[in-house]
């Protein structure tokens, strides 16, 4: 029996701690807001003002929801966790990108054993970067401090986004025919997939550490493994002039298990992986992990993060797109008749 009064924060939950984080990121999430938001930082729901969705047709509001995976061993190693912050948002803006949607707004959840303030005041500033780069509100959240569910300074997260398409402009595929071609968008790196296989092959297989330089970049390897997913909104002014036939965000389950998504089923996609170079750091997990081309490419993005498939005729206005060229849009497949499934070219 106990001899003194317990409280919440002698069984683990200091209250005092989520306090002093909701002061830290107040500000961050206020930062986001624009003139939709109805109320206030603080309160039980997040309000959001859809009266000008008038201006759509017919909207359909369109949702997903993902985490970041194992890429978070990594943040917790090195004690980097603003990139997390902003793959959990450029993820989900990626995943409703490709139906033809606009981000309206986001909601994350953290759960933790030990709360951080220092660490999820990390995690916000690259959450809320994230969500003012792709004009998305931060409308509402959750933290939880839940001691023996997860290790000392570990913390998982989740995010769902909601947003809208006029049901006319809806990307679905299908309308995709054979002599439609497939074209690439580079990525930043692993994204936020392959990281089990990934963290095996630096840190088990070559017995490096994170801190240690990948000599083909200079960089360290948990720099390298932490660069942000990235985000590929500015496709929308494409989207917008109905010239995008079909898009794959190419992430869990690579080209094979994400273009063949958007497939209609009398039509195969071909894609020649000898159309681009993955990144150093593709070669090296390869080499190292000894990893066959298939389970590369059904594992990683190999360095394109998100493909179109568009008319032949309007490939080089995709191309030449001024709001494409950073993310170097290479011609790297093309669509022929057969059953919905994707053929490699290695």
């Amino acid at each position: 029996m106990s001899s003194k009064p317990l409280t919440y924060a002698d069984a683990g939950v200091d209250l005092s701690a989520w306090k002093d984080t909701k002061k830290r990121i107040g500000n961050l999430v206020q930062s986001t807001y624009n003139d939709k938001v109805v109320g206030k930082f603080g309160q039980f729901s997040g309000l959001y003002d859809i009266s000008w969705l008038k201006d759509y047709a017919k909207p359909i509001l369109v949702s997903s929801v993902d985490g970041v995976g194992t890429k978070l061993k990594i943040a917790y190693a090195t004690g980097v966790h603003d990139t997390v912050g902003e793959d959990i948002v450029n993820h989900c803006v990626d995943d409703i990108l490709v139906m033809g949607a606009k981000p309206l707004f986001f909601l994350d959840y953290i759960g933790t054993g030990v709360l951080s303030p220092e660490v999820t005041e990390q995690f916000m500033k690259g959450l809320t970067r994230a969500c003012k780069n792709a004009d998305c509100v931060l409308i509402g959240g959750e933290t939880a401090e839940m001691p023996g569910i997860y290790n000392k300074g570990e913390y998982d997260i989740a995010g769902t986004i909601i947003g809208v398409v006029d049901e006319e402009r809806i990307i679905d595929g299908s309308t995709i025919c054979p002599k439609d071609v497939v074209i690439g968008l580079r990525s930043s790196g692993l994204h936020t997939n392959g990281y089990s296989l990934a963290r095996k092959i630096v840190t088990e297989v070559d017995n490096r550490e994170y801190s240690d330089v990948f000599s083909e970049t200079g960089k360290t390897f948990g720099e390298e493994l932490l660069y942000p997913h990235r985000s590929y909104s500015p496709l929308l002014a494409l989207m917008k002039k109905g010239i995008i036939k079909g898009c794959a965000h190419i992430t869990g389950g690579g080209f094979q298990e994400n273009i063949d998504r958007v497939l209609p089923q009398t039509c195969d996609a071909v894609i020649d992986t000898k159309t681009w170079k993955p990144q150093p750091i593709f070669s090296y997990l390869q080499e190292k992990g000894l990893v066959d081309n298939d389970e590369m490419y059904r594992t990683f993005n190999m360095g394109i993060g998100m493909v179109v498939i568009v008319d032949q005729k309007q490939s080089e206005t995709v191309c030449n797109a001024k709001e494409l060229q950073p993310f170097e849009p290479t011609l790297i497949g093309e669509i022929k008749e057969g059953s919905g499934i994707v053929e490699m070219k290695y």
